[in-house]
């Protein structure tokens, strides 16, 4: 396929990587353009503006927050581009920013599909994302061979786009909940001299399997926050979207309140640009460890 990539994080250069892999004609844009330079050797076309990556049968993009995404792909360049295009959004955005989306795309005669992933970046590298897509089912046929090329599987939930944000936000929100007790365990166990280690041999070998308690809870028990898989800020960044989605429909949710606070401490203590598993420093130092 003939695809346009907007942002290349860490995250969106894996991609475009393996798009290129799977045979993929692919033109890049960045806002630092240097951040694009070194996919030129796998193949990647460099384009000056967001307007020239909306061409061919698709778009993709992966930008970094609300703001972002409505600094690069704004009303104009919508207006612009091509009609009958496609494009997905794989980045973790607010559901009311995906909803307005969803109905200007359509305004303009445009395809919008929400295909956030659940990954870190190793698991990007690696083409095994996990993809939650939701938009119109023909849209979704259209660029299912260039989601085959960077994930593992892709979830269809719908047609209304903001649901799949939905999904993602309540996956983060899991995620972050895991880190925080994880790292309220530790301290916990600190305190009364058992050691970390030895007590996610036990619990991840019966009830806490996985890569979640096995991953986090090795980072957090050698205390190992760098290189960060998942920084601390962008995990805030997810509660609070979760939070404002759920305030839109009426939902407590205490837990998230309380991880909230956990990461905003991170951050405001100059951790934010650290792993998500500094939760664990941050309750250490709560108990005065």
């Amino acid at each position: 396929m003939d695809i346009g990539f907007i942002g290349l994080g860490e995250m969106g250069t894996a991609m475009v990587e393996n798009m290129l892999k799977a045979g993929h004609r692919v033109r890049v844009w960045n806002r630092s353009p240097q951040r694009a330079q070194p996919l030129v050797a796998a193949g990647a076309e460099i384009v000056a503006t967001p307007l020239e990556a909306f061409a061919g049968d698709a778009v993709f993009s992966m930008l970094a927050d609300d703001a972002a995404l409505h600094e690069v792909i704004d009303a104009r360049l919508l207006e612009q581009a091509p009609r009958g295009i496609v494009h997905v959004n794989m980045a973790t955005i607010s559901v009311a920013l995906a909803s307005e989306l969803a109905r200007v795309h359509a305004e303009r005669g445009l395809h919008y599909v929400a295909a956030p992933v659940l990954g870190r970046p190793d698991v990007a590298r690696a083409a095994k994302l996990t993809i939650v897509a939701a938009g119109a089912a023909e849209a979704i046929d259209r660029v299912q061979p260039v989601l085959d090329a960077i994930g593992h599987k892709t979830w269809r939930i719908g047609s209304l786009p903001q649901q799949a944000n939905v999904m993602k936000l309540a996956s983060n929100f899991m995620l972050a909940s895991a880190v925080e007790t994880l790292s309220e365990a530790s301290a916990f166990l600190s305190g009364h001299g058992v050691a970390m280690r030895d007590f996610l041999d036990v619990v991840t070998s019966g009830p806490f399997p996985g890569p979640v308690y096995s991953g986090y809870g090795g980072m957090i028990a050698e205390q190992r926050y760098e290189p960060a898989l998942f920084k601390a800020r962008l995990g805030l960044k997810d509660v609070r979207l979760a939070l404002a989605a759920a305030d839109a429909v009426s939902t407590p949710m205490p837990v998230a309140s309380a991880v909230h606070d956990s990461l905003l401490e991170a951050v405001a203590q100059g951790d934010g640009d650290l792993d998500f598993a500094v939760l664990g420093k941050v309750a250490a130092r709560r108990a005065g460890r």
